[in-house]
């Protein structure tokens, strides 16, 4: 949650964000000491490094040209009060809401910008996001109950019998879908590789 916040809050150029406790506490609804022993473990696993020198200023890493990035919606998660609303239902009590935040993450990274939409096996899914595979489907509710996230079925690309899922995240070029770019195209996006 807090590696959501701070990616929000980071320059497009340098990946660097300027943001207080009080900013980030708002931002997920969870308390300061929670956000701290985020910040702990996001610096431990090496996603963002806290800049020693400013206070409340935090780098994220392997940011910026040459770097695999991937886009996140923002601005309309937040409510007037600068916080995220779909938060709200997330106790930090349930495996399946990390789950979810994790698969939130996975589909923002694999997504297909010619199509807007994720295309990913479970399989795939489990193995980008490090979740077990029989998580899946409940994070997945987590994300979809909180509109984050809607699961579109398509016709398998092996023409054998039943259908094969893409996910396109919420707020995220809303104007970008299979009406706007023409259905005769999904499934032909640069990670169709990944595509069953």
């Amino acid at each position: 949650m807090v590696l959501m916040a701070i990616a929000h809050r980071a320059d497009l150029t340098d990946g660097l964000a300027r943001t207080t406790y009080d900013e980030l506490t708002t931002a997920t609804g969870i308390s300061r000491t929670k956000v701290s022993y985020g910040l702990d473990l996001l610096e431990a696993r090496k996603l963002v490094v806290r800049e020693a020198h400013c206070r409340s200023t935090y780098q994220l890493t392997n940011y910026g040209e040459g770097h695999v990035w991937a886009a996140l919606p923002a601005k309309p998660l937040y409510d007037r009060s600068g916080e995220m609303p779909m938060f709200d239902d997330f106790y930090l009590r349930k495996a399946a809401e990390l789950d979810a935040l994790k698969i939130s993450l996975t589909l923002a990274a694999r997504r297909d910008t010619s199509q807007n939409v994720t295309r990913s096996t479970y399989d795939q899914i489990a193995s980008y996001a490090g979740i077990h595979l029989r998580k899946i489907k409940k994070a997945l509710g987590v994300l979809n109950i909180n509109g984050l996230v809607t699961v579109e079925s398509y016709e398998r690309m092996d023409g054998l019998p039943g259908a094969s899922h893409g996910y396109r995240l919420a707020h995220l070029f809303p104007r970008l879908h299979a009406g706007t770019t023409g259905r005769a195209t999904r499934g032909q996006g640069d990670d169709s590789r990944n595509y069953e």
